[in-house]
């Protein structure tokens, strides 16, 4: 049947059109395109940039990623939803908190959760945490504009009656500023010290607790994910989590075995005002210090090197690294918009890894000391668990400190 017989047909065999579509969402870009679909979640308005993420799995995870802050995130693969919600898979510090991610944009309609973890749609779930989302469009096109024009700012707005002031919605996304030299870590960084000894989850079993701890790690939070906890837990770390203006002189009070920096969201020069002179005396602690993300980034930048605003980023759960320290290539799950300048490494500091889609800085360790940091996710989550070496690598770190 061709698309016009598709069309109902009534008794005199004359086609009627399908029912007009209702439009509840829209998501307008700075440069005044404006896009129409149907709302899920939080009613209201929200301004942020607008990523793609190629993640096939994992869309809890990705939405209460804390690196998403002030970010609306256009999921590629067209099915999401279709698992439901539950607790385990949260990503944030605390699973009452906020991720600082500002909208979800979906290809298809949500449908029916169809797995036995689940205790709560997508839509309801997205409804309780405040994010608002829009489905129903062609998510590939806009990812080919992203591709093409870079990062763009937009308005993301759900209203069920359809009502949309779009001249309003369109000043509002070209005036706001972006996220480049944004500091968004106050946003999601916790805001007291808490400890953390669970290991990951099992088949049947759930989460599990590290009962004797071998080291003691202290994580800075600019933004840390549960599963990296769960990680250094693994690897026998019990992990003491503290605030990300947190100073040097107490982080080294706890004696540690081991300093981590965590991930994060926003510009790393800007959070590095207050962050970088903390690293600084980390670093002359000479204590086994491991970094990812916007750790990396601001660890490099302690080092003397230089971060930028990348094009479109790396946001999904297939990219190629090369570790160069030891030949191998993973594969592995990445969310950035700033990088390290390779060619800005100084004296002394050797790139580790490196991206096998463009070349650009994926790793890095200081020559002599036990420290080192790479640009992407290594506990995934999702995605592969390639990278899980780097948790034991820091282990050995703290192994030979000991001496």
């Amino acid at each position: 049947m061709s698309p016009s017989d598709a069309a109902t047909m009534d008794k005199d065999h004359s086609p009627t059109p399908w029912p007009a579509r209702t439009i509840t969402a829209v998501l307008v870009l700075e440069d005044g395109t404006i896009i129409e679909g149907q709302g899920l979640g939080a009613t209201g308005e929200a301004v942020g940039e607008v990523c793609f993420n190629t993640a096939m799995t994992g869309y809890q995870e990705v939405l209460t990623d804390p690196s998403y802050a002030g970010q609306i995130i256009t999921f590629t693969f067209p099915h999401v939803g279709n698992i439901g919600t539950n607790d385990e898979d949260i990503e944030t510090s605390s699973p009452a908190a906020a991720s600082g991610v500002r909208g979800a944009v979906l290809r298809a309609k949500v449908t029916a959760a169809s797995n036995y973890r689940s205790d709560k749609t997508l839509d309801k779930w997205l409804e309780h945490r405040g994010i608002i989302a829009i489905c129903g469009i062609d998510t590939r096109a806009l990812t080919a504009h992203i591709r093409k024009s870079g990062y763009i700012n937009a308005v993301i707005a759900h209203a069920p009656d359809g009502r949309f002031d779009l001249d309003a919605l369109k000043q509002s996304a070209k005036a706001w500023a972006g996220l480049e030299g944004m500091d968004m870590v106050p946003d999601v960084s916790t805001a007291q010290q808490f400890t953390s000894a669970q290991t990951g989850w099992q088949w049947d079993t759930g989460f599990g607790n590290l009962d004797k701890p071998k080291y003691h790690v202290v994580a800075v939070d600019y933004g840390l994910k549960r599963t990296i906890l769960r990680c250094l837990a693994n690897v026998g770390c019990k992990v003491t989590v503290v605030p990300a203006n947190t100073s040097a002189e107490d982080i080294l009070a706890h004696k540690p075995d081991g300093i981590f920096l965590a991930n994060g969201p926003g510009d790393p020069e800007a959070t590095g005002i207050y962050a970088v002179p903390e690293i600084k005396k980390m670093i002359a602690a000479n204590i086994p210090l491991f970094g990812i993300c916007l750790g990396h980034q601001m660890l490099a930048l302690a080092l003397g090197a230089a971060t930028k605003k990348m094009h479109q980023g790396h946001h999904g759960a297939n990219h190629p690294v090369k570790d160069h320290t030891t030949g191998k290539v993973e594969i592995t799950s990445m969310n950035h918009g700033f990088a390290v300048d390779g060619q800005s490494l100084p004296e002394g500091i050797t790139e580790t890894h490196v991206s096998l889609f463009d070349g650009s800085n994926c790793g890095l360790a200081v020559d002599g000391k036990p420290i080192f940091s790479v640009q992407y996710h290594p506990e995934a989550s999702p995605g592969p668990q390639d990278s899980h070496y780097l948790f034991e690598r820091f282990a050995g770190l703290m192994d030979t400190a000991r001496g």
